[in-house]
């Protein structure tokens, strides 16, 4: 059932005030120590990690640890390993690429920036 509404169709001004609302319960955050913020962020940054998985196993919001890896990674405190694709090479074998008559072999694990700072620096040489 809908709420009366006044037949001049005014508007009514409610004011709210910030605060704990007095059925609402005393939940105090938790602060992580650093050890502990370290730890979770390592394993969220894992390149095969379900990061809401790793947040659930902790008890945290996976918006909180998502929040805490965007800010870690902006402040270069960690870096994002990213899992090489299957156009990578995945399966283990090594890819010879041939450049300026130099041989480059580069495995699975190499990431993408890397190869890229060694293919411009054999250009050059």
């Amino acid at each position: 059932m809908s709420a009366h509404m006044p037949s001049d169709r005014s508007f009514q001004l409610l004011e709210v005030v910030p605060g704990r609302m007095e059925n609402s319960p005393a939940v105090a955050r938790r602060n992580w120590p650093d050890e502990t913020k370290a730890r979770i962020l390592e394993e969220a940054l894992a390149p095969d990690a379900n990061v809401s998985a790793v947040a659930r196993r902790y008890g945290m919001s996976p918006s909180q640890l998502f929040g805490w890896r965007r800010k870690a990674i902006a402040k270069g405190q960690v870096e994002r390993r990213e899992a090489p694709g299957e156009e990578a090479g995945t399966s283990g074998g090594i890819i010879e690429i041939g450049i300026a008559g130099a041989m480059v072999r580069v495995g699975p694990m190499v990431g993408e920036d890397h190869l890229r700072r060694v293919l411009r620096a054999v250009r050059l040489a």
